[in-house]
């Protein structure tokens, strides 16, 4: 069965912010599944998707201070500053860390690891509502 699911996130601070139970509440259609692949797609080309640590928040901060010394606001070369100082280095770092995710499907859930959760990174100071679309592929869980 393959179905597919338009994800509103709510608007965010900038920073990388664990999403996993927000979008796993807007996937009620996950427990359908015995078996299967979460295809998450972020429509957006200045905010990141990526999957790691759950549990402790420092490493979301500590994400965040490593790509804005890396990727630093206001560099003379930068010529893409339409929108801020910070468009271009959005950008590069939804470029460096990706937009899509595919997650495993079993028994009606996201199989992440113990410590696994799924990051938005909101690489924009004033970024707003982003869209994720999922797209759910597997075997149909017998009733």
């Amino acid at each position: 069965m393959w179905q597919q699911v338009q994800i509103l996130l709510k608007p965010r601070r900038r920073g990388f912010h664990l999403i996993t139970e927000e979008v796993e509440r807007q996937l009620p259609q996950l427990q359908h599944f015995q078996i299967g692949l979460c295809h998450l797609l972020l429509q957006h080309t200045s905010a990141s998707l990526s999957l790691n640590e759950n549990a402790d928040p420092s490493v979301r901060q500590d994400f965040e201070s490593y790509f804005n010394r890396s990727i630093a606001e206001n560099q003379s070369w930068m010529r893409h500053t339409c929108e801020g100082s910070d468009d271009l280095p959005a950008h590069i770092k939804s470029s460096l860390l990706g937009c899509s995710l595919t997650l495993p499907i079993t028994q009606g859930r996201l199989n992440l690891g113990t410590w696994q959760g799924i990051y938005l990174g909101e690489h924009r100071n004033h970024g707003g509502a982003r869209q994720l679309i999922a797209t759910l592929n597997g075997q149909v869980a017998e009733r």
